[in-house]
């Protein structure tokens, strides 16, 4: 599911009722107001000085005015206070852990590179353990709609700065759902990539094998641009990786989800068992095809995270620091990590082991299916609830996420349809690990919004005949993941004949400047892979060369040899396939 249009900007973030664009300084401005405005302060635990904010913007101003294309030109960012943000104290949320880094967090230094401009520090569940944004000396984080019930952790300060319309991008961490959860109960949008492609160096760690830097924004396109800005391997991080050769860049032209069976669905209150029905109600309306499916390996798989030996790794990042009792350490978390001290080596090798089957049976599970569609958690609690529960609820609340990190798999987390009462109710299009962009285009059609581009990987491919959309081949390049891009034309040096071959197909075939005319076809891009599977698969008598288009650019495009165009009609004068395939001739 493509949209012909990859739009890389955003009224809604750079311009102003008006219609008129902000500059980055009045951006600033605005957000400083809105801070004073909506006087929420346990959203902040660091929040930069007004002056330092605007130097900044201001600064981001000059380089547009000298030409800079700035993609996040004048966005504001609330940076989660467990990622570096140089001259700013980290303190993941205990104030006797606090350090002023030298050096940005990779992630968040891409950020400011491509114009956006941080605001300060968040609030979290501390060393971001929880899901419910209440476990922090700062406070607990309320809900940007109701005071009374928690903000989802542990990006609880982020995602509602981003719901408070503070900050246009925030940024939190996902090991157990943290960057859907609070997306979900603010009916925002959150993106957990694939481990490893947005960089974690300089984020202190939870699990560090299944840590992730996560975006939160009003919408899809913005989230999907700011994350990709953030994508990309870092020589810092020794657990990043790029995109494969073999990505998929695009999801099927008719969309197919897994769903949960009714059994599988216990967890859930009853009013989001509701939204998570009439949501999927609505998604066959639009013409996206459900099968339920049994999740209950993935389930299983999820409760690792906490009750496994896995969860030694939390004492492997801050066990040491909180067994010397800390003031400032939550009672809740402090308990989780000391009792991940207990398990044995051999303990933690048996549970790697029951993961890596939970991850081959997950991947026979969505065979044949563009994602599995979920809701994202199971209630929203008050946060008298949570204080008189606290272990109990946040377990629950986890039902959905806590695999996805284990298993090695990406979600998009957007709104589904809201409870009976009108409140957010959210879903997540979880797939598999480099399918990122399938679960954007899912989500995208889900919410009904154009598909924007996050995977900047691949190989442009003119096509001008059988492959085009809606003709006959085309589903070969679906098959490979490949993505329609753009309506294209060619240069004026080209003819078009009408081969001799089952099924008809035509040749482009290049006699020089002005001895042709401009033929239409249409660009797509695939994974360096598929180009070369698609290649080795080419029958005669087509080719793959260099096609010069009306543009200037040169792109890889579909040619033939030149005996077929010999014994082939000449059909430039259609200006194209299609045209002439509609000519009856």
């Amino acid at each position: 599911m493509t949209s012909g249009t990859e739009s890389a900007t955003f009224r809604t973030a750079t311009t102003g009722n008006s219609g008129s664009a902000l500059t980055a300084t009045e951006r600033a401005r605005n957000a400083l107001r809105r801070i004073d405005e909506v006087d929420r302060p346990e959203v902040w635990i660091t929040l930069r000085d007004a002056d330092d904010i605007l130097a900044d913007a201001a600064a981001v101003d000059e380089r547009v005015v000298a030409g800079e294309n700035l993609p996040l030109a004048g966005l504001l960012v609330a940076v989660k206070d467990n990622v570096d943000v140089a001259g700013i104290p980290t303190t993941a949320a205990c104030p006797e852990f606090a350090f002023t880094p030298e050096v940005t967090a990779t992630g968040i230094a891409r950020l400011v590179e491509a114009g956006a401009v941080v605001l300060g520090k968040t609030n979290l569940d501390q060393f971001a353990t929880g899901l419910v944004g209440t476990r922090s000396p700062y406070g607990a984080v309320r809900c940007a709609w109701d005071p009374d019930r928690v903000s989802g952790g542990s990006s609880s300060g982020s995602a509602v700065a981003v719901a408070l319309r503070i900050a246009d991008i925030g940024i939190g961490t996902d090991t157990a759902g943290s960057g859907r959860v609070p997306a979900a109960l603010h009916g925002i949008v959150g993106i957990k990539a694939t481990l490893g492609i947005i960089p974690t160096h300089g984020v202190v760690p939870a699990c560090v094998d299944y840590d992730c830097l996560t975006v939160f924004a009003q919408d899809l396109a913005l989230a999907t641009t700011a994350a990709g800005v953030m994508a990309g391997p870092d020589p810092l991080d020794a657990r990043s990786r790029r995109w494969p050769a073999y990505v998929r860049l695009a999801a099927s032209s008719t969309i197919r989800l897994a769903v949960p069976r009714p059994d599988d669905l216990d967890a859930l209150c009853d009013e989001y068992r509701e939204a998570f029905a009439l949501t999927v109600a609505a998604a066959q309306q639009s013409g996206i095809e459900i099968e339920e499916v049994d999740i209950s390996p993935l389930l299983d798989a999820a409760t690792l995270l906490y009750d496994g030996a896995v969860v030694a790794e939390r004492y492997a990042a801050v066990g040491e620091f909180l067994s010397g009792g800390p003031a400032g350490a939550d009672p809740t978390v402090a308990a989780i990590v000391a009792g991940a001290e207990k398990p044995a080596a051999h303990e933690l090798v048996a549970d790697l082991d029951t993961l890596l089957r939970a991850k081959a049976q997950a991947m026979q599970i969505l065979e044949g299916f563009d994602g599995l569609l979920l809701p994202t958690t199971t209630e929203h609690p008050t946060i008298a609830a949570v204080e008189d529960d606290p272990f109990g609820i946040n377990r629950r609340m986890g039902t959905y996420t806590n695999f996805c990190n284990l298993l090695d798999m990406a979600a998009v987390a957007v709104p589904g349809r809201p409870t009976a009462e009108g409140n957010p109710f959210g879903i997540m299009v979880v797939v598999p690990a480099f399918h990122d962009q399938i679960a954007v285009d899912v989500a995208a059609a889900l919410t009904g919004v154009a598909a924007p581009r996050f995977v900047d990987a691949g190989v442009d491919l003119a096509v001008f005949g059988a492959h085009l959309r809606g003709q006959p081949l085309h589903f070969q390049l679906e098959g490979l993941g490949a993505r329609f891009t753009e309506e294209i034309r060619t240069s004026d040096a080209y003819r078009l004949m009408a081969l001799n071959t089952t099924p008809p197909k035509p040749g482009l075939v290049r006699h020089g400047a002005g001895a042709g005319v401009p033929i239409v076809g249409e660009l797509f891009r695939l994974s360096e892979a598929g180009l070369g599977r698609f290649l080795a698969a080419l029958p005669a008598p087509m080719t793959l060369t260099s096609v010069e288009l009306s543009d200037g650019r040169s792109v890889v495009g579909f040619g033939c040899t030149h005996d077929a165009a010999a014994d082939a009609v000449d059909i430039t004068e259609f200006g194209g396939w299609v045209a002439y395939r509609r000519s009856g001739r």
